[in-house]
C-alpha cells in the first residue's frame, strides 16, 4: 500500500473496505457515504467525533457505540458501523472489556449476513483483534484463517527484518548491530494524529531508559521537506530517520500507522502494535523485552 493521504487523515490503512467510510483514504476518490437510517446515523457520527473526546469519555462512548451497534438489525450498514468503530478502538488504551465488547460485535455482525457479503477486510479486522489484541473470538471463517496466516507471515518478516537508515543528524543505524539494547521501530508521519499523539511519551520513555541501553527509531515515509519542520517544533531526543522509498516499510509489512515494534537484547521480536499505544502500553512492551521499571 502507498503512503496515505495526508488530506485524509485516517491512519490504520488495515482492512479496509467498511472502515474507509470513517478513518481511511481511497487511492482516487473518497468513499460514497451510505444512506444512513434514522437509527444509523447518529451512531456514524458519533464514530467520527471519537478522537476529539478526552480518553475516559472515549472508552465509555466507544463501549456504549458497540452496544448499540449490536442491537441494530442485519444489515450492511451495521457492518460498516462496527468496523469503523473497530479501526478507532485500539488507538490506545480504553479497556479490555470495551475491546471485547467491539470485538463481539464486528463478530456478530459479520456472521449475520450472507457468506458472500462478508468482507474478507472485515475478518482480517476481526484477525487482528484476535492475534494483537488477544481477544477472545469464537466466530470463524475461511477468511478468518487466511488473515491469522498472513499475519504469521508478516510477523516471521519482521521478526527476520534488518536495515540501515541514516537519521537527520547523519548517523547511520543498522539494526542487527544493536544487539545487546533494547530497541523500538517506530513507523510515524507528522500527517497522522495518533503517532503525534504518542510521540512524547516515547520521548518521556526514551530519556527514561536510554542509560539502560534502550533505543528508538523513529521511521518516516515523508520527505524532508515534511518532517524537518515539524520536528523543529519538537522536543524529541531519539534519532529520526526517512524511509522515502518504503523500502524498510516493505520489509516490517508496515500498511497503517502508527506501528511499534520491540525487540530485545538477543535481537528477538518481543511486542509489537497494530496502533497507537499509551505510555502504560508501551511499558508492558518493554517489559516483553526485559526491560522493567
Amino acid at each position: 500500500m502507498q503512503a496515505l493521504d495526508p488530506q485524509y487523515p485516517g491512519t490504520m490503512g488495515r482492512f479496509l473496505a467498511a472502515a474507509l467510510v470513517f478513518t481511511l483514504p481511497m487511492v482516487a476518490q473518497r468513499p460514497q457515504q451510505p444512506d444512513w437510517s434514522e437509527r444509523e446515523k447518529p451512531l456514524s457520527l458519533q464514530i467520527r467525533g471519537l478522537r476529539k473526546l478526552a480518553d475516559d469519555e472515549r472508552a465509555a462512548t466507544t463501549r456504549q457505540l458497540a452496544l448499540d451497534i449490536r442491537a441494530l438489525p442485519a444489515s450492511p450498514n451495521k457492518l460498516r458501523l462496527i468496523s469503523g468503530l473497530a479501526n478507532l478502538s485500539t488507538e490506545g488504551d480504553f479497556g479490555r472489556d470495551t475491546l471485547q465488547q467491539v470485538t463481539d460485535t464486528l463478530a456478530a455482525a459479520l456472521t449475520e449476513q450472507p457468506v458472500g457479503a462478508q468482507p474478507a477486510g472485515a475478518w482480517a479486522e476481526l484477525a487482528s483483534l484476535a492475534r494483537y489484541e488477544h481477544m477472545k473470538v469464537t466466530a470463524k471463517s475461511p477468511a478468518y484463517d487466511a488473515a491469522i496466516a498472513k499475519f504469521e507471515q508478516d510477523d516471521a518478516a519482521r521478526a527476520a527484518a534488518d536495515f540501515t537508515l541514516t537519521d537527520l543528524s547523519g548517523h547511520p543505524w543498522t539494526l542487527k548491530s544493536l544487539k545487546g539494547k533494547v530497541v523500538l521501530v517506530n513507523f510515524w508521519a507528522t500527517w497522522c494524529p495518533p503517532c503525534r499523539k504518542e510521540l512524547p511519551d516515547l520521548e518521556a520513555l526514551y530519556s527514561r531508559f536510554k542509560d539502560r541501553g534502550f533505543v528508538v527509531l523513529a521511521i518516516s515515509d515523508e520527505d524532508e521537506s515534511k518532517v524537518k519542520p515539524f520536528l523543529a517544533a519538537q522536543t524529541l531526543t531519539f534519532p529520526v530517520m526517512l524511509d522515502p522509498g518504503r523500502k524498510v516499510n516493505g520489509m516490517f509489512r508496515v500498511e497503517g500507522i502508527p506501528k511499534n515494534f520491540v525487540f530485545d537484547r538477543a535481537g528477538k521480536l518481543a511486542a509489537q502494535s497494530i496502533d497507537m499505544r499509551t505510555r502504560k502500553q508501551f511499558l508492558e512492551m518493554l517489559a516483553a523485552a526485559g526491560l522493567a521499571e
